[in-house]
């Protein structure tokens, strides 16, 4: 009886192990699954290139607008208009004439992700309507937590990636000089061309 009994525990124990033993994989296989895809954009200019890492998991929406633009060649040719040193440079909207480019509608704003406006990050630009935004995007020059969201006092402004590569660029187009035109102030006085925006990674 007391053998049995041993046999018994001692197959139970060999069971166990085992099932141990298996669950690693289907743990390991469920981790890659939930991984998530990290898409890298980009930018070449005429004043060098920048490489935007997208936060998909944290800004889906704002992500899968901008691969929009970027996969039908919206940005190709487009400047950036707007540039002001130590606080951001903004692109996405118009041509070198300043003729400005017909969006798609406006997206949700995504602001509260957690994500901020720190150094090197690319946000949505927007008007005063918190969920307004298009086409056109900034990279901020400095941190600028003015732009963040805090909740029931500042709608602020969707952070949904980071400059990986071209900080460098991101400055001395910063520093270029800028003027007024066609009522627009921080025009830099000498185009600064977007020649090309382009999907680079998709792991």
């Amino acid at each position: 009886m007391v053998r049995r009994l041993s046999c018994i525990i001692f197959l139970l124990f060999v069971v166990f192990v085992v099932g141990c033993e298996e669950e690693g994989p289907s743990v390991s296989t469920e981790a890659k699954e939930k991984a998530v895809e990290v898409k890298k954009v980009k930018l070449e200019t005429n004043m060098g290139d920048i490489v935007i890492e997208l936060n998909e998991e944290k800004a889906p929406i704002t992500v899968a607008n901008f691969l929009r633009y970027v996969e039908e060649g919206f940005y190709d040719g487009i400047i950036f208009h707007r540039v002001i040193k130590k606080f951001m440079i903004q692109g996405g909207g118009f041509e070198v004439n300043l003729q400005r480019k017909q969006p798609h509608a406006p997206i949700k704003n995504e602001a509260s992700n957690g994500l901020k406006n720190l150094r090197g990050t690319i946000s949505m630009a927007r008007t005063s309507d918190p969920h307004s935004a298009t086409s056109q995007f900034f990279i901020n020059h400095t941190d600028n937590s003015s732009l963040d969201y805090v909740a029931g006092k500042n709608d602020g402004y969707a952070v949904f990636g980071k400059v990986v590569e071209g900080i460098e660029t991101v400055d001395k187009i910063a520093l270029v000089r800028t003027t007024t035109a066609r009522g627009m102030r921080d025009v830099p006085a000498q185009a600064v061309i977007i020649k090309s925006a382009k999907v680079i990674s998709g792991k």
